[in-house]
């Protein structure tokens, strides 16, 4: 961070030879002199390999231009390295580096970290205890929460630290979640993390939010193979159509993705995208991806999650009011 030092400055400092006296004048001004490294932000991180690698919230670790620093339970701190930012979901997986530790014959050994368990969101049930571990306000560390899951399959539109991002399927919870638990554990009483806490209502009381571990999981699989995050990528902008959109913008249909500019007036169709090479059409309305119907419930990009990059997929296509079918290879969208 820059570092800001104030001085005064006399306009009428090169009149005073003129004039023979000095003008008592001063003008406050302000210069950066150098830089200084400062603790601007905090989260929270759970372990997931014993060589390190650390899953956390992307909002967390979202500065490229920070220095990151993990603090482990032991009261150590590492340097951190950013591995990969999801580029769909608020994750992302940092690394830190092990110790060596000298045995009794002078040979040196990796001590390995000890791992957090993940357990299977897909079991979860409303109204079943969690807890919630973090570093709450960026300055408790370790708070432990207790709560019981509220509501499952929640959509929320979810914004902080420059990022605004949907997340859809995300675990509701009445553990209590504070600004510094972004990217902690959600436990269950086995002791298995079934989520990670990333967002809260505010204006509101003990509703907060959680990304299911089962999401994250292709994420470390991902990280571990291939080095990054990699999604599958169709290329179209558009608008879920409900009964609401339909009537508003005259629809034949009150169901499917209406490919459509963004709202800044972004193309509907990324150029040199799948969707361009199979030639979709701005105001083309997806009625079905690989035989799956879109709707809000089931929208495109919880459908599209489901591939890889390099599938070839069918889509029903809507188009001046007839049907019909494209053939699509998808691509690859990374960080």
């Amino acid at each position: 961070m820059p570092i800001i030092e104030e001085y005064y400055y006399n306009p009428f400092k090169e009149f005073e030879q003129f004039f023979g006296q000095p003008f008592e004048f001063q003008i406050p001004q302000y210069r950066q002199k150098g830089t200084e490294k400062k603790e601007i932000g905090g989260g929270t991180g759970f372990i997931i390999s014993k060589d390190g690698m650390i899953l956390t919230n992307k909002h967390v670790v979202l500065d490229k231009e920070a220095e990151y620093t993990v603090f482990t339970n032991d009261g150590k701190s590492y340097p951190a390295k950013v591995l990969a930012r999801d580029p769909l979901q608020d994750l992302a997986i940092i690394k830190i580096e092990r110790e060596k530790v000298v045995d009794k014959e002078g040979s040196f050994t990796l001590k390995s970290f000890p791992v957090a368990k993940l357990g299977n969101s897909d079991k979860l049930q409303i109204g079943q205890t969690v807890i919630a571990i973090g570093n709450a306000l960026g300055e408790f560390r370790n708070t432990v929460s207790v709560g019981v899951v509220s509501g499952l399959g929640r959509t929320i539109t979810a914004s902080g630290g420059g990022l605004v991002e949907t997340l859809e399927d995300v675990i509701q919870t009445d553990a209590a979640i504070n600004k510094g638990n972004s990217g902690g554990p959600l436990l269950n009483l086995e002791g298995e993390v079934i989520g990670i806490n990333t967002a809260m209502v505010q204006e509101a009381q003990s509703i907060g939010f959680a990304i299911p571990i089962n999401k994250a999981k292709k994420d470390i699989k991902q990280v571990k193979t291939l080095g990054k995050i990699v999604y599958p990528f169709l290329g179209v902008r558009y608008v879920l159509i409900t009964k609401k959109i339909q009537k508003e913008n005259n629809l034949p249909v009150d169901y499917g993705a209406w490919i459509t500019k963004g709202s800044n007036g972004e193309a509907a169709i990324f150029p040199g995208s799948a969707a361009e090479k199979a030639g979709l059409n701005e105001n083309d309305i997806i009625l079905e991806f690989n035989g799956e119907k879109i709707t809000t419930d089931n929208s495109l990009a919880k459908i599209i999650s489901k591939y890889n990059p390099g599938d070839r997929v069918t889509l029903k296509v809507l188009r001046a009011g007839k049907e019909k079918i494209f053939q699509v290879t998808l691509g690859e969208r990374s960080e």
